[in-house]
């Protein structure tokens, strides 16, 4: 494949890109002529001035959960413990079946890709005793690999030591095929539970050379602190770098005193971070009086403190979030409108959030635009970051491992002025 004239985001010069097996070969400035002439091409991809960017990374997503919403009942309350009682009730009555989970969560992969995400950390409840979500996710995986990568997180949706087989079922699920170990401590019975449930995800973690990612602090409580437990044992466990703190809404509420003590743990143990702010939205700070809090993790101060920070989707109508369909787009937008991000330095880099952040997380080593990288990329309708934002970018191409996924022709603009009177 050849793909020619496409922006990338380092520089304002168009560039062409030779992609030879399933690796880009050559980048240089678009016209020039090779050293050598390359055999003959049957893919030529003209981007015509489009941006060239590695595909979007959806750090955290619930692809077990996609368009299951109103089943068995909507959750009329809006609030995060709603939605996980739903949930229990959607297991209780049998309706976790293999066939139903894998159409829905293709689907929502789908979405997904067709907004230009490459890659999803995806958490599975595997606190059911026939691990059927889990089995059925790790087919969804094998059968969209040539359009989207996926990277599985055992999660056990109703505790680790408050489910009565959590730990066997954790450790079965690894067992399965799952990638990453996750964990929720703030919804054990209590905060020695909390703490005892992560020293066994680090555990597991340790037996099969894992990466973790845990549910942590998703809670509108000033007082649930056990990002700093995570810290902790990244730290006392030689982890730093391979920890993932997911949602952390808990330090919305924190005081600048503790925060002034947390953040340098945070940055000696590398932690990494996933946010959700379009769902932490809708879920955090119901019933709190006025002005209400809204919940969503402090991405300025966890970037500003040089932090990794990714953003996700997490759910797709589900009892959790009504609506959603992968546009990291859209959730780019929110984040950085509710952590008062919207500065030039930040617009500049603002794809970050979405890509090299949750590449990061994923512990993906093969990824950017770059000669000898694998190549994956997405083609944005857009120049730079800043207007692939303002004008929510549509995503022209998707290109993963060297094939093309698909191709979509550009929009043709109307004038703003048509249409109105002279």
């Amino acid at each position: 494949m050849l793909i020619t004239n496409a922006r990338l985001r380092s520089t304002s010069r168009l560039v062409d890109v030779t992609v030879e097996g399933c690796r880009f070969a050559r980048i240089a400035p678009a016209n020039e002529e090779p050293a050598e002439r390359p055999a003959e091409r049957e893919d030529v991809l003209d981007a015509q001035g489009a941006l060239l960017c590695a595909p979007f990374v959806d750090a955290h997503m619930h692809l077990d959960y996609a368009n299951t919403v109103g089943q068995p009942r909507m959750n009329e309350s809006g609030t995060l413990f709603e939605a996980i009682g739903i949930w229990a009730d959607h297991k209780a009555q049998g309706l976790v079946q293999r066939e139903r989970v894998i159409e829905r969560a293709v689907d929502a992969v789908r979405s997904e890709a067709g907004n230009g995400v490459g890659f999803i950390r995806t958490h599975v409840d595997v606190t059911e005793p026939g691990l059927t979500a889990l089995d059925a996710i790790l087919e969804v995986k094998d059968r969209v690999r040539d359009w989207c990568g996926i990277q599985v997180v055992a999660f056990p949706q109703n505790g680790i030591l408050a489910h009565p087989q959590g730990t066997e079922l954790m450790a079965e699920a690894m067992r399965r095929g799952a990638d990453v170990v996750g964990g929720i401590p703030h919804f054990e019975r209590t905060r020695e539970a909390g703490v005892a449930s992560l020293r066994r995800v680090f555990d597991l973690a340790e037996r099969h050379d894992a990466l973790i990612d845990v549910h942590c602090d998703e809670i509108d409580d000033e007082q649930s602190r056990f990002v700093e437990v995570l810290a902790d044992l990244a730290i006392e466990r030689g982890m730093q770098g391979r920890v993932t703190a997911s949602h952390a809404v808990a330090m919305a509420y924190y005081q600048a005193g503790y925060m002034a003590k947390l953040l340098p743990e945070l940055v000696a143990a590398d932690m990494r971070f996933a946010v959700n702010p379009t769902e932490n939205l809708q879920l955090q700070g119901w019933g709190a009086p006025a002005p209400m809090p809204r919940g969503v993790a402090p991405i300025r101060e966890l970037t500003e403190a040089g932090l990794n920070v990714a953003l996700g989707q997490d759910s797709i109508a589900d009892p959790w979030y009504p609506i959603g369909e992968g546009d990291l787009l859209r959730v780019l937008e929110s984040g950085l409108h509710v952590a008062h991000m919207l500065t030039e330095p930040v617009l500049r880099r603002c794809l970050d959030l979405i890509t090299v952040n949750g590449a990061k997380n994923l512990g993906l080593e093969d990824y950017g635009i770059h000669e000898g990288a694998r190549a994956d990329a997405i083609l944005l309708d857009a120049d730079d970051d800043k207007s692939a934002l303002r004008h929510h970018a549509d995503v022209l191409a998707s290109i993963r491992g060297g094939s093309l996924v698909f191709r979509r022709a550009r929009r043709e603009l109307l004038d703003p002025m048509e249409g109105f009177a002279a």
